[in-house]
C-alpha cells in the first residue's frame, strides 16, 4: 500500500495536515491553491487528479472534482435533469418510498446533512429514472432489478427493468449524495456529479465482484492489514466475540459518509478521485482501529456491542494523519 500510495507519504505535504500546522501558509496552502487554480483553468482532467491526490482546497474542490470526473453542466446536460424532473411529476415509483424513508432515517437525522433534505430529494427521485445509470452493468457484474409483466391470462409477457436505472435503494444510499451537496448549489450539475460518482465507484461498495474495489476485495484487504500491523488486536476482538469486520463493514459500504465529520470525509474522498481507486477506505478503517487499539484491548466483556462502542463515534477523528501515520510510520 506504500508503493500504492506514494503521495501520502510522510515527506509529501498533504492537506488535512499541513494546513493545520505552524507551517506558515504560504510555504504550502497559497501556493498550493495557486497551482489548484492553474490546474482548473487549464481544464487538464489527468492534472487534477494527480493534484488532488494531495487535497483540494475547498475553494476548488468542486471545479477539481468535476473536471476529474468529466461531469459537465452544458445546456444538453440541463435539459436532461430537467426531462428527469418531469419524469418523477408524470410517474410515481414503488422506490420512491425507499427514497424518502431513506432520506428520514438517515441525512435528516445528521448533524450536517439535514439542511440538504429537498436536494437529496430532488437528486435521487431523478436518478432512479434515468435509463443512463445502465451503462455501468455492462462492467458490473450485478445485474439491473426487473419486474415481470403478465397479459389478461396472468402469462408472463416479459421483463422490463425496474425501477428506470435498475438499482433500488437501501438504508444509507442518500449518504452517497449528501456530502456532495456542501459542493454544488445548482441541483443539475450536483445530480451529475453524483451519478458519475455513483457509476465510477460507489456501485462497487454493493455489488459482489472480483474488482480491487470491489466490496468483496477491501473487506479481504482490511483483514489483512489488521492482520499483519496489529496482531495481537484482532485475535482479541475475535477471542471476545467483536468481529473486526463487522464493525468496520458499515464505515466501508458508505464509504465512511455520516461517520466522519464532512471536511474530513472530503479529504478522503479527495483521495478516491485522486487514485482512482476506493482501497484508501479499507486503509482508513484499519487506522481507526489502530487508533483506538489500547482501548479496544481493555475491552474484556464477551460482548461485541462494547467494542461497538468504543467506535462508535468517528466524527472527532483526523482522515490525513490517521492514514500517513498507519502506512508510513515506523513502528504502528
Amino acid at each position: 500500500m506504500r508503493k500504492a500510495f506514494p503521495e501520502l507519504g510522510m515527506m509529501s505535504c498533504q492537506l488535512g495536515i499541513d494546513d493545520h500546522t505552524h507551517i506558515p501558509a504560504d510555504l504550502f496552502e497559497t501556493e498550493h491553491v495557486r497551482i489548484g487554480k492553474r490546474v482548473v483553468s487549464e481544464q487538464d482532467s489527468a492534472a487534477a487528479q494527480q493534484y488532488s491526490r494531495q487535497g483540494c482546497p475547498t475553494g476548488l474542490r468542486a471545479d477539481l472534482w468535476a473536471l476529474i470526473l468529466n461531469s459537465t453542466n452544458e445546456p444538453e446536460d440541463v435539459m436532461h435533469y430537467e426531462q428527469l424532473k418531469s419524469a418523477v411529476i408524470i410517474h410515481d415509483l414503488l422506490v420512491d418510498s425507499l427514497i424518502y424513508k431513506d432520506v428520514k432515517l438517515t441525512a435528516s437525522n445528521d448533524d450536517y446533512y439535514f439542511v440538504f433534505e429537498d436536494y437529496l430529494y430532488q437528486v435521487l427521485l431523478c436518478f432512479s429514472r434515468d435509463t443512463a445509470v445502465l451503462e455501468h452493468f455492462s462492467y458490473n457484474s450485478a445485474t439491473p432489478s426487473k419486474s415481470h409483466i403478465h397479459d389478461k391470462e396472468g402469462v408472463e409477457d416479459h421483463a422490463l427493468v425496474y425501477p428506470p436505472n435498475g438499482v433500488i435503494p437501501f438504508h444509507g444510499f442518500s449518504l452517497y449524495v449528501a456530502p456532495l451537496c456542501f459542493l454544488y448549489n445548482e441541483p443539475p450539475r450536483l445530480y451529475m456529479v453524483f451519478r458519475e460518482m455513483y457509476v465510477r465507484y460507489f456501485f462497487r461498495l454493493h455489488s459482489i465482484s472480483s474488482s480491487p474495489s470491489g466490496i468483496v476485495s477491501l473487506c479481504l484487504q482490511f483483514e489483512k492489514l489488521l492482520q499483519t500491523h496489529l496482531p495481537q488486536l484482532f485475535y482479541h476482538l475475535r477471542e471476545i466475540g467483536a468481529q473486526p469486520l463487522r464493525i468496520a463493514f458499515k464505515w466501508m459500504v458508505r464509504a465512511f459518509s455520516g461517520y466522519l465529520a464532512t471536511d474530513q470525509l472530503l479529504l478522503l474522498w479527495d483521495r478516491i478521485l485522486g487514485y482512482d481507486s476506493l482501497e484508501i477506505v479499507p486503509a482508513l478503517a484499519a487506522a481507526v482501529f489502530a487508533f483506538r487499539a489500547e482501548n479496544l484491548m481493555e475491552v474484556m466483556s464477551l460482548a461485541a456491542a462494547a467494542a461497538e462502542a468504543v467506535l462508535a463515534d468517528l466524527s472527532t477523528l483526523k482522515v490525513m494523519p490517521l492514514l500517513q501515520i498507519f502506512l508510513f510510520a515506523t513502528a504502528i
